[in-house]
């Protein structure tokens, strides 16, 4: 593809420039996109139809998404950039009368057309016509005829009006409630039952009831999308992107994730310490140089007639450290302290031992949880209900914690131990016990803080973390999954 000579326009804006100015907009959503997958983007849509929407969606995706969690932030971004406009998508005030829709009107990039029917025939339908239509597409699979009721569902049911500061989810619900599908599945399958020459098999059952959930959530989806571009037609492509912008599953606050962010963060993390653990190993191997190998520098210097050209280290295999983990699991820091150890014991074979301890105002050591098990999510799940933490009202008491923790367990710290500590310090104004932090540093190799507190907001209220961070080798702000593997790759 030539740059000097634009690909095939779209509307009034050559393809081009719409395609960089998409890859900004991903770039501002947080997803990782290198020049060469730029170029390679512009390349792989010269070999797509722009009228296949889906076509021209997954060629971007094959070429732009790189890990599968950011598939949905990308889909978003897709949908909203390259959303449908044109006077068809007018958002109407409830009660005034649809206009047809232009079955020929023009399209942005990779939109194919509208399925026939989508428009003026489907406005003289009564709510039990189109009710009926819905069920019998579902039941048929007719994916053409689902995007086009779907599109008659929200003209008839969201009730959107132009310049409504109002959101998209706000819609949806009132157009999902209007279609009652919390019973579909069930009259769906009763259908297939009916309609089957014999009885179904316990699997036939199964697969039939699982595809029929699958048409349902695809009506769900082209619902969202239908919303989407409405709004999109309303407000604007910039100010859509802006209210529709999630922060990718490696950057949502632990603190702060909302119950579909923290099941996007337990599927993220799985990769996450593959990758890691390789990065790590390999940094081991090469990352630092002994000293100077003569014998090795001598013999390879006769390739070269006698001349050292290529000097030869010794490579010292580094010394694994010991690992203390001391984590709050109280509140709303559990969820940090959750996440942390699940990615240590992840890659726990770049440590020559690992120790867990759990507290809230009484203290646990938990290691025996993680012995010998292949699921550590269920490790974890185990210390969250099964650990002795609650010593008086199961309150954060940081003092009493560590003073459990120095008489049990301070004849096993050494020069070779890294004491972590995972905990946000507010101490509900308990004594802080600071000094035994300072013996735990005086007798450790290093002795870290891991906050998933704003920096903000330390040292305000109950919080005490700069009076234990004096006696700390390094206070890290960890909010999220990117500064948690930051952070790990140092501590290797």
């Amino acid at each position: 593809m030539s740059l000097a000579e634009p690909p095939t326009r779209a509307g009034d804006k050559p393809l081009l420039d719409l395609l960089s100015d998409f890859i900004v907009e991903l770039r501002r959503a947080g997803l990782p996109v290198s020049l060469t997958e730029n170029l390679d983007a512009m390349e792989a849509v010269t070999h797509v139809p722009i009228e296949d929407r889906e076509a021209f969606k997954y060629a971007l995706g094959a070429t732009l998404v790189k890990n599968h969690a950011h598939w949905k932030a990308f889909e978003v971004v897709f949908e909203v950039y390259f959303s449908l406009r044109g006077p068809e998508y007018e958002v109407i005030r409830e009660g005034d009368d649809v206009a047809p829709a232009d079955e020929d009107a023009e399209f942005a990039p990779g939109q194919g057309q509208q399925p026939q029917g989508g428009g003026g025939g489907m406005q003289a339908l009564t709510p039990e016509q189109l009710a009926e239509m819905l069920f019998k597409a579902l039941m048929n699979g007719d994916a053409a005829m689902l995007a086009a009721l779907a599109r008659q569902a929200v003209t008839r049911y969201a009730g959107m009006e132009p310049g409504r500061p109002v959101g998209g989810t706000y819609y949806l619900y009132r157009t999902l409630r209007n279609l009652e599908l919390d019973e579909m599945l069930d009259n769906l399958m009763e259908a297939s039952r009916d309609e089957a020459p014999e009885d179904l098999t316990p699997l036939e059952e199964r697969l039939e009831r699982d595809e029929f959930a699958d048409r349902i959530e695809q009506l769900k989806r082209e619902i969202e999308a239908e919303i989407r571009r409405r709004l999109v037609a309303d407000r604007g492509v910039d100010a859509m992107a802006k209210t529709l912008r999630k922060p990718l599953p490696e950057d949502v606050d632990f603190m702060h994730a909302s119950r579909e962010e923290l099941a996007n963060l337990r599927k993220a993390i799985y990769p996450l310490t593959r990758k890691l653990a390789v990065r790590l190993a390999r940094k081991r191997r090469h990352g630092r140089k002994g000293p100077l190998d003569f014998r090795s520098t001598m013999r390879h210097s006769l390739s070269y007639g006698g001349v050292p050209a290529e000097p030869k280290f010794r490579f010292p295999r580094p010394a694994k450290p010991e690992i203390m983990v001391v984590a709050d699991i109280s509140g709303s820091v559990a969820a940090f302290a959750r996440f942390t150890l699940h990615l240590v014991y992840a890659i726990s074979n770049q440590f020559s031992k690992v120790r867990s301890f759990v507290f809230i105002d009484g203290l646990d050591e938990v290691t025996r949880f993680f012995e010998g098990v292949e699921d550590i999510g269920e490790a974890v799940h185990r210390v969250n209900t099964e650990a002795d933490v609650v010593w008086v009202d199961g309150h954060s008491d940081y003092g009493h914690a560590f003073g459990v923790f120095w008489e049990r367990f301070n004849r096993d710290i050494g020069p070779k131990t890294t004491v972590l500590v995972l905990g946000d310090a507010r101490n509900n104004y308990h004594a802080s016990q600071s000094w035994i932090l300072k013996e735990v540093q005086h007798r450790a190799r290093k002795v870290y803080w891991l906050n998933p507190e704003p920096r903000a907001y330390w040292d305000t209220g109950d919080s005490i973390v700069g009076e234990y961070g004096t006696h700390c080798d390094g206070v890290y702000e960890v909010r999220n999954l990117r500064q948690l593997e930051t952070f790990v790759e140092k501590l290797v």
